[in-house]
């Protein structure tokens, strides 16, 4: 299976992608959780049927910023806001009060940026060391904040390490055939050696990337909305990492040993 010979299509593919990647995030940017920013989370269980509007007012007859509302249930919402002050709790509790007397508070946490600014810029230090082409990866999440609303927290980081690791570990599957291959024909050209380790480890990377996909795909179409977006993020970078391992990983071998000026 001659699979190299798509080697230019593989880096149209990844142009076009890591292009795509890199204007997202600088016209969207990032829409960071209260994980980087700090900011306060209020789940509350309400007696009857409330609407987001009156859930605003609440807010807005306070003064203060209007949350993120999401519904976790019947009649179930989590609000995440800027921190206030105990005076402004008390405050937002009696115009909870107002619009339903029987309302419940489930959970109220105020929380400091877990991820500082000097962190932040290590992890993506990181990232950006480790393969340009997680930038896909970090840009298809500038998207679908800008579409669907997707934050950038904590469980973003869990998600992109994971991702890391499996897609490291294919690129290594593949590069220690091809080393194998080497030693046992050294004669051998490289985009043969290529093609035919990509051949004999691609139906495996294949078979383990897609029992993953399957099963984070019914998470994000099934799962609660507390952990849709850390899968999405999981499912997107399996993706990318099956996909780096032969059209990014090993493309760049055979472009760097073309060049090189040392002969094999």
């Amino acid at each position: 299976m001659n699979i190299m010979k798509l080697r230019p299509l593989f880096l149209i593919i990844s142009s076009i992608l890591l292009i795509t990647s890199l204007l997202s995030i600088i016209f969207w940017q990032f829409k960071p959780s209260i994980d980087f920013s700090g900011g306060s989370i209020w789940e509350v269980s309400f007696s009857q049927n409330i609407n987001t509007d009156q859930i605003n007012e609440i807010f807005t007859k306070n003064n203060l910023d209007l949350p993120i509302i999401t519904s976790i249930g019947d009649n179930n919402y989590s609000l995440k806001f800027k921190n206030i002050n105990p005076s402004q709790k008390v405050a937002l509790n009696s115009s909870l009060k107002e619009i339903d007397d029987q309302a419940i508070e489930l959970k109220f946490e105020t929380l400091g940026p877990i991820l500082g600014k000097e962190l932040l810029k290590k992890t993506i230090f990181a990232i950006v060391l480790s393969s340009l082409f997680l930038l896909l990866f970090i840009g298809s999440f500038s998207i679908l904040g800008h579409f669907f609303g997707a934050e950038l927290d904590s469980l973003f980081v869990t998600a992109l390490l994971t991702t890391l690791s499996s897609s490291v570990h294919d690129t290594v599957v593949t590069f220690d055939r091809i080393r194998e291959l080497k030693r046992k024909n050294y004669k051998i050209d490289w985009v043969q050696l290529a093609n035919q380790a990509v051949t004999e480890t691609l139906n495996r990377s294949i078979n383990n990337s897609m029992t993953i996909i399957f099963m984070l795909t019914s998470l994000v179409l099934l799962g609660g909305s507390t952990t849709r977006w850390f899968a999405a993020a999981l499912l997107i970078g399996v993706i990318c990492g099956t996909y780096s391992s032969t059209g990014v990983a090993i493309p760049l071998v055979l472009f760097f040993k073309k060049h090189s000026k040392k002969k094999y």
